[in-house]
């Protein structure tokens, strides 16, 4: 059975809440339960995890090489800015998606540069939260695919 991990930065516990024209009216709570429902759908086990803080989220990212086989991340405003999360994902050397609820495109000129998105097997923008669906179902391909 696969075993994944969710991974959400810096203030992803407020959705629902801060500029629903970007992020949408869903709340967190209700983002992980569809995340929890497609991982069931697909019997891979999930793990959710959510911190404001890039050395929780380095953390996160450096257990998960022994205990998980993928990762799935919004590294939120670290994800234009933070080397140390870049370093821990490259060094997780399994399939990593990295994944953002607004097109990061169409925003301000800053948000235009991930630095994780070179060392990620895979990008979702700008599809809401149903972007995380679409990273569950694009996993468990790429890790059926593995095995």
């Amino acid at each position: 059975m696969c075993k994944i991990i969710v991974i959400n930065g810096p203030n992803l516990n407020l959705l629902g809440e801060r500029e629903q024209t970007q992020y949408g009216s869903r709340d967190y709570k209700y983002l992980e339960e569809i995340c929890y429902k497609r991982a069931k759908d697909l019997n891979i086990v999930i793990d959710l995890k959510q911190s404001n803080v890039e050395g929780d989220i380095v953390n996160f990212i450096q257990a998960a090489r022994k205990t998980h086989d993928g990762i799935i991340i919004n590294a939120a405003g670290y994800s234009h800015t933070s080397v140390a999360i870049r370093d821990a994902l490259s060094i997780f050397k399994k399939p990593i998606i990295e994944i953002h609820i607004s097109n990061i495109y169409k925003r301000e000129d800053f948000r235009h540069k991930s630095l994780i998105s070179a060392v990620v097997t895979g990008l979702i923008c700008g599809l809401g939260i149903n972007g995380y669906i679409l990273a569950i179902n694009s996993m468990h391909e790429i890790l059926k695919d593995e095995n």
